[in-house]
């Protein structure tokens, strides 16, 4: 089966094929000549997956999923949220992003933040969504290499690494998106 990944972000595409069985081929939008960028509007998590699942299926016609992530964080009121890949400002840098939330958190002691994925798929004309959930806390410093976004300030309950030091295995057994996939494959695996 192909599907398309409403994504370009190369990233999530190889974290998303790892944890996708080999039956499905993940194809990008720029396999299927897509190189809009795709408007994230909603003001929910849930809302922007929907806005790119639907723009693949009804501009090219693919069965497609799409998802959107976001870093809740207590002490900040949800912050960043819905804006979390442009936190601190249309360039979408993810150290800019970072420097900015460790300095709005400089003097909390509450750093708990949960990362959100949720995956929305259209496939045979029906619209599915999936909901994956990790809580954690925000470091105070930037810790590991490995992975993106805010991967190097966040630690899961129960870990003493950072996401970014952890292996791609590691993190994706654990982390909101490899649970939201898991429920996006039992569904596919039906």
């Amino acid at each position: 089966m192909q599907l398309v990944f409403a994504s370009n972000n190369v990233n999530k595409i190889k974290e998303i094929q790892l944890l996708l069985p080999e039956t499905i081929q993940v194809l990008s939008l720029a396999d299927i000549g897509c190189f809009d960028d795709i408007p994230e509007t909603a003001n929910t998590i849930e809302g922007n997956a929907i806005l790119k699942a639907n723009y693949v299926t009804e501009k090219f016609g693919y069965p497609c999923f799409a998802d959107d992530t976001g870093l809740e964080v207590a002490a900040l009121n949800g912050e960043p949220g819905v804006y979390s890949a442009r936190y601190a400002g249309e360039q979408k840098d993810s150290n800019d992003n970072m420097d900015k939330l460790l300095a709005n958190l400089k003097d909390q002691t509450n750093r708990k933040a949960h990362f959100k994925t949720v995956i929305c798929l259209n496939l045979n004309g029906e619209q599915h969504l999936f909901t994956g959930i990790i809580t954690g806390q925000i470091t105070t410093e930037k810790k590991g290499t490995n992975g993106f976004g805010y991967d190097p300030i966040f630690t899961a309950d129960g870990y003493t690494q950072t996401f970014a030091e952890l292996s791609m295995v590691e993190k994706s057994a654990i982390s909101h998106r490899g649970l939201a996939v898991k429920q996006l494959v039992d569904f596919l695996s039906r």
